[in-house]
């Protein structure tokens, strides 16, 4: 392949390092895995006997099963008392995809991306096959000084909330302001929400805004919230005009998303979340526990309280995260993701995933960490 897109698309760190884990494995030796980007849940297999396979046999709605849509418009009512209509959601294979077709629908050559760092790392990689260019706004920056990073170029701004890797939440009405400003600026919004069940209290989501602002497009899937990121079903909710050029994106991608488990989960979306919801505060509370693990073996991390990742420092270590990461795979058997995945200046972090491990395993993978820090 010579396309010069590809040229400088580098492979997805966390997906080539959970790929050394899943040869480990194989080969029988234990893992301590951290880098994987879901937690698992247990979920009954509630049967697809009652489902009409003559129809989920066959194509469905590029925008997505109405059912499945009349689902989502329920579960944003419940769940963020948040009037959506379906006919603002669209549905497609998994919500990168969506984040993919949303870029390639605004962007053109030269346009400028801006990433709030740490940065989920497809976003970067996804903007470059759209040929456009990527500024970081540095870590520490707070997202009421992101105006100073808007140029002449700047085209559009993803926002992560909650965000991957460091667990932040935004301020609902500082990232208010932002998009206002960004409005006004001519530039769009992406605001991806993957990880908005993966929080302590109710999340306000920013798809309470699509009808005020013609430049708002907010992503979530199952894949997080539902613990069924096999299954890649993910949805994107935005105006009218938003929402018929994704379509079109669809139709000339995925044509649609899998039509007998887009019917799976009109059937049982309810009765999944449900089932997920005790799990899901079980595991935020696991995050506190981890978190008092952090302070007991002093590794310092960005702050933040939602999802199932930390951010952890390794700035007092000798070595870079892409090093240590190294190391700790080779030597220790365990599996994190370096923090240069994830931004220009991040390159002395480590992520580092609880969703999938036993608290043991973490305390024993965090005390080997710390001995790391030790190290002058």
């Amino acid at each position: 392949m010579n396309s010069t897109r590809l040229e400088n698309i580098a492979p997805a760190k966390s997906i080539v390092i959970n790929q050394k884990v899943y040869e480990k494995r194989r080969n029988g030796q234990d893992v301590t895995v951290l880098s994987l980007g879901e937690a698992y849940f247990s979920i009954p297999d509630f049967g697809f006997n009652v489902l009409d396979h003559n129809v989920g046999y066959h194509y469905s709605d590029s925008q997505g099963m109405p059912e499945l849509r009349d689902r989502i418009e329920e579960y944003y009512k419940y769940n963020n008392n948040i009037s959506v209509s379906k006919d603002n959601v669209i549905i497609s294979a998994g919500s990168k995809a969506l984040t993919l077709n949303y870029m390639l629908g605004i962007l053109n050559s030269n346009d400028e991306v801006l990433l709030h760092e740490p940065a989920w790392l497809s976003y970067e990689d996804q903007a470059k096959l759209c040929d456009a260019t990527v500024t970081y706004i540095p870590y520490k920056e707070d997202i009421s000084s992101f105006e100073k990073y808007f140029t002449d170029k700047t085209k559009l701004i993803v926002i992560n909330n909650p965000n991957n890797p460091s667990g932040l939440i935004y301020k609902h009405e500082e990232l208010r302001r932002l998009i206002e400003l960004a409005n006004i600026n001519g530039i769009y919004v992406l605001v991806d929400e993957a990880y908005s069940d993966f929080i302590s209290d109710s999340f306000k989501s920013a798809a309470e805004w699509i009808n005020e602002f013609d430049n708002l497009c907010v992503i979530n899937s199952m894949s997080k919230n539902f613990g069924m990121s096999g299954w890649r079903i993910g949805y994107a909710i935005a105006n009218d005009k938003i929402i018929k050029s994704l379509t079109v994106l669809n139709q000339h991608t995925i044509t649609c998303a899998p039509t007998i488990l887009q019917m799976y989960f009109s059937k049982y979306m309810k009765e999944i979340y449900d089932i997920c919801k005790p799990q899901l505060r079980e595991l935020i509370k696991k995050r506190k526990k981890v978190e008092s693990l952090l302070h007991k073996y002093d590794i310092p991390y960005l702050e933040g309280s939602a999802t199932f990742y930390f951010f952890v420092d390794i700035s007092k270590s000798k070595y870079n995260g892409d090093d240590l990461s190294v190391i700790l795979m080779d030597e220790h058997s365990i599996a994190t993701v370096p923090g240069s995945a994830y931004g220009k200046t991040t390159g002395k972090f480590l992520r580092v995933s609880i969703g999938t491990e036993s608290f043991d395993k973490i305390d024993n993978a965090l005390k080997i960490i710390s001995e790391y820090l030790k190290n002058e």
